[in-house]
């Protein structure tokens, strides 16, 4: 849509039309990897999104009477112009966040399969009969979308979480108002176009673009909006729960991870070294499911280490454009900024730093939001670095003796998102399954993953404990109605 050469203004997207918001107020929108403007984008008002809100009520009383068949239709002829538009929007989220375009190709090739996920659900049934104490009546449940649904997106997946909650919220036969961070609202922007250029009716999607104070808090008081879903920081989503509970409506939240991987004695070394360092170090560690408490058992933390090591110092840092680079820059000033304070509490708490924890400022570098990957050992779980979400490409070393230690150090955290084990014996395979407080557990590989037709969320502070994706997204968008009926 735009050039190297021409810069342009993104606008909402609202009962089927782009337009400006009514403040004329625009965002810029910054490449990480060198601050160079990628475009603008709309700082919208309250007005904007009343206005949003109001065609999406108005548009959900159709969309929701359409058989699932008809909306899934729709859905395939979205996942198509995603697929035709691939290249463009992988482009776009690599400069606006700085994810690495192969990264960015395969986040958007998943939210294409999203939408043809959700699409077939649209022939799925939505209920059960249940028999009745009455000889002469027919009972059976069906499912009724809850209305308009707020979706509010972070940064670090751009394209994928706004389409797994976007996809479930039509197929169930609600209507969407969209908030994507304002980090990259471009993408969003495009991958709205999308919906748009298939053709759905007029104010079933709409995008309003603007800061989380405004437009983030005008969508949890708004008493149109029927359900909210959040995925982002903890400290936020607790204030989206909190005020969506005082009115009545219906959250989902998504939050923080300190997700945990554990290396046995037993274990295939150099399989959990490179699970170790792709999940906590690709998309520069800016994942919710991303690795950051390595915790090692004692017989083998010295050659794990090392192992691990050599292969961080190897990792190539740069431009996510840039078909050499491994990992890109922090997503923005105020990211980098974070997670460089991190760095320096963990120094100052006594953990070592056994490589990286400064900026990089080689010639090519020295314009972008750029850190060595780092890793630290002799911390202790109590430690800011080991219990606090950093959301950077940062790697904490712990060393235990048990395999019933080891449980014990990953379960001491608030958050319980993801965690993963390395090890060939059954008997701690089944220990984690079991002892294991986090909503994905995975065994010989890394923590950062979901498979999109599998339940997703946390438990403790990560999640509201509902589940996101699969045939599990229904239970949230949808509400079950009893239905009795006799002659």
């Amino acid at each position: 849509m735009s050039t190297k050469t021409e810069l342009k203004t993104y606008l909402n997207y609202v009962n089927g039309k782009w337009e400006a918001s009514s403040n004329e107020q625009v965002d810029t929108s910054i490449n990480p990897a060198n601050k160079e403007i990628v475009g603008y984008v709309q700082k919208s008002s309250l007005e904007d999104l009343n206005e949003a809100v109001a065609v999406a009520k108005n548009a959900q009383k159709q969309w929701g009477k359409l058989a699932g068949s008809e909306r899934g239709d729709y859905l395939y002829r979205v996942a198509n112009m995603l697929e035709e538009n691939l290249n463009d929007i992988a482009e776009t989220m690599t400069k606006e966040m700085g994810k690495t375009l192969p990264e960015a190709k395969g986040e958007t090739a998943r939210g294409v399969a999203i939408l043809r996920y959700y699409a077939g659900e649209g022939l799925r049934k939505t209920g059960d009969v249940i028999p009745s104490t009455d000889s002469e009546a027919l009972m059976f449940t069906t499912r009724t979308p809850l209305g308009v649904v707020g979706v509010i997106t972070p940064w670090n997946f751009p394209v994928a979480i706004p389409i797994w909650k976007i996809a479930p919220a039509l197929i169930y036969g609600n209507t969407v108002v969209l908030k994507p961070a304002q980090e990259t609202a471009i993408t969003a922007a495009k991958v709205i176009d999308c919906f748009a250029k298939a053709g759905l009716p007029d104010g079933v999607i709409n995008m309003v673009t603007g800061p989380g104070s405004v437009i983030g808090q005008g969508m949890i008081d708004h008493p149109s909006i029927n359900g909210i879903t959040f995925t982002g920081s903890d400290k936020v989503g607790k204030l989206v729960g909190q005020g969506a509970l005082a009115r009545g409506a219906k959250y989902q939240l998504e939050m923080g991870g300190k997700n945990p991987v554990i290396v046995t004695e037993d274990a295939d070394l150099d399989l959990a070294v490179d699970a170790t360092i792709s999940g906590g170090l690709k998309s520069t560690g800016q994942k919710c499911t991303a690795t950051s408490r390595v915790i090692i058992q004692s017989g083998v933390y010295e050659t794990f280490k090392e192992k691990l090591l050599a292969k961080v110092k190897q990792i190539k840092v740069g431009n996510g454009l840039n078909p050499e680079t491994w990992m890109g820059p922090c997503s923005s000033e105020a990211q980098f900024n974070t997670v460089l304070s991190y760095i320096e509490k963990g120094k100052a708490e006594g953990a070592t730093l056994l490589f990286g924890g400064k900026q990089l400022t080689d010639e090519e570098l020295r314009n972008g939001y750029f850190i060595e990957p780092t890793v630290f050992e002799n911390a202790t779980n109590d430690m800011v670095i080991s219990q606090e979400e950093i959301f950077g490409p940062v790697l904490v070393l712990l060393k235990v003796n048990t395999i019933e230690e080891a449980l014990e150090v990953a379960n001491e955290s608030k958050f319980g998102l993801s965690a993963s084990i390395f090890t060939t014996n059954i008997s701690n395979m089944l220990s984690f399954i079991k002892d294991m407080d986090a909503g994905l557990v995975r065994i010989n590989a890394e923590s950062a993953g979901v498979e999109l037709q599998a339940p997703f969320g946390g438990m403790k502070q990560s999640s509201s404990h509902s589940r996101e994706q699969g045939q599990a997204a229904i239970e949230f968008f949808t509400s079950i109605k009893t239905v009795f009926v006799k002659e």
